[in-house]
């Protein structure tokens, strides 16, 4: 019957002829998209030709050859489409954690008479510490933090707030925040509103510009499969880039940097956040990857990711599993991200089970199994035979195998 349902569902798939554009391994159930996206078939055809012509023959004269040095700007162009961007507001360098401390940095010293950084108790943990690290730096009287909890975030915002860090997508219950009122409300108290995007972008519709948010910044190896440690990007308001300015003024965010002047000048308008010399052979795989993009529905997207989710607590109950596994996510596919997550006390080792049988989902500590919902390139056939590959380890407990019990070092 399950089975029947899914190969239907997938007949009707639009997004189907996508997956032929990745490698997935054989006897391979990808259900960990949402940490790491698998290998676009065209990012491998990069990777080999930015290395073996580009580097490898071309050498230094590939910076202006194959355009090396307009890698960040051409990368930021094609994400901003994703994320609901018009052109010009977005680059890509660093990671999330520095793209973080440049437009916190900035960011309060944009907001006079005002220390105060709200976020969720239940962030992501390094934006946390970037936070932290900034009132090391600076000394509480110019940057403090205020955790509260997510169901009290409107509750916290008043005149003493300077800026509202907020990750769009939880990153363990999958629970989606409204961006657009959020900031609306943040905005009437004078707060700037940073949005990081790291569970969003690639995984549903994302409306920056529409909802008027200040900045963002988000990573690009999750759903925009830029391979492992691909580099991050930012996005500075049009209307805030004229003051705006981030505290890593490096040579790559000079107005000449070729001019190699001792004193620094800022480049005008997004550029600016640019600091050392970028990773060309990642960001060249990265360019690859995102123009898989350029054809791709955010809306088709979201209603695909969306239907997994539901189709796959289907798949649990039709296994008699529902009731071993306590779903924390919100109940409301339209509540939640591309994602579904599940309490259990032994969810470390079903997970390492459960990869062993071919399905690779991944555990967050300290006891939720995390199943992302990538469209893509998943079927709803795979979701199926997962579940029963799952309801197979439950039953006959093969996950309380010694060879289970050891964590790894990245769980």
């Amino acid at each position: 019957m399950m089975l029947s349902i899914a190969q239907n569902l997938d007949e009707q798939d639009i997004l189907a002829p996508l997956r032929e554009q990745f490698y997935i391994p054989a006897n391979t159930i990808y259900l960990d998209g949402n940490s790491l996206g698998p290998l676009p078939v065209a990012a491998k055809e990069r990777a080999i030709d930015v290395v073996n012509q580009q580097w490898g023959d071309d050498l230094i004269t590939s910076w202006n050859k194959h355009a090396w040095i307009d890698l960040p700007r051409q990368c930021g162009e094609l994400i901003a489409p994703v994320i609901g961007a018009a052109p010009g507001q977005v680059i890509c360098c660093d990671s999330i954690s520095v793209n973080l401390f440049k437009v916190l940095s900035g960011a309060l010293r944009m907001q006079a008479g005002r220390n105060k950084v709200l976020t969720t108790a239940d962030n992501f943990p390094t934006d946390i510490y970037v936070i932290e690290g900034l009132k090391q730096q600076l000394g509480e009287a110019n940057c403090e933090l205020v955790l509260c909890e997510e169901s009290d975030i409107e509750a916290q915002l008043d005149e003493s707030i300077a800026i509202l860090l907020l990750t769009q997508v939880n990153f363990r219950s999958g629970r989606l925040l409204d961006m657009q009122r959020i900031t609306e409300l943040a905005h009437a108290r004078g707060i700037l509103v940073v949005w990081d995007l790291a569970h969003s972008a690639g995984a549903l519709p994302v409306k920056l510009d529409d909802c008027k948010v200040d900045f963002a910044v988000g990573c690009t190896y999750k759903y925009l499969n830029g391979g492992p440690g691909a580099p991050a990007f930012i996005y500075v308001a049009e209307r805030h880039q004229s003051a705006f300015q981030q505290p890593l003024s490096g040579w790559m965010g000079h107005a000449t940097p070729f001019s190699f002047d001792s004193a620094y000048t800022p480049v005008a308008g997004v550029k600016q956040n640019l600091s050392g010399t970028p990773a060309v052979i990642a960001m060249s795989v990265l360019e690859a990857a995102l123009k898989l993009w350029s054809n791709v529905d955010m809306l088709q997207v979201r209603q695909k990711s969306m239907a997994m989710g539901e189709f796959f607590l289907e798949c649990l109950k039709a296994c008699g599993l529902d009731e071993d596994f306590t779903c924390v996510s919100p109940d409301a596919a339209t509540e939640r991200g591309s994602q579904l997550a599940f309490q259990h006390e032994h969810a470390y080792a079903i997970c390492q089970a459960w990869i062993d049988a071919g399905v690779i989902a991944d555990f967050r500590a300290p006891d939720l199994l995390r199943i992302g919902f990538t469209p893509l390139y998943i079927s709803f056939e795979e979701l199926w035979l997962a579940a029963e590959k799952l309801q197979k380890i439950v039953s006959e407990q093969t996950y309380l195998a010694p060879k289970y019990q050891q964590k790894l070092a990245v769980t």
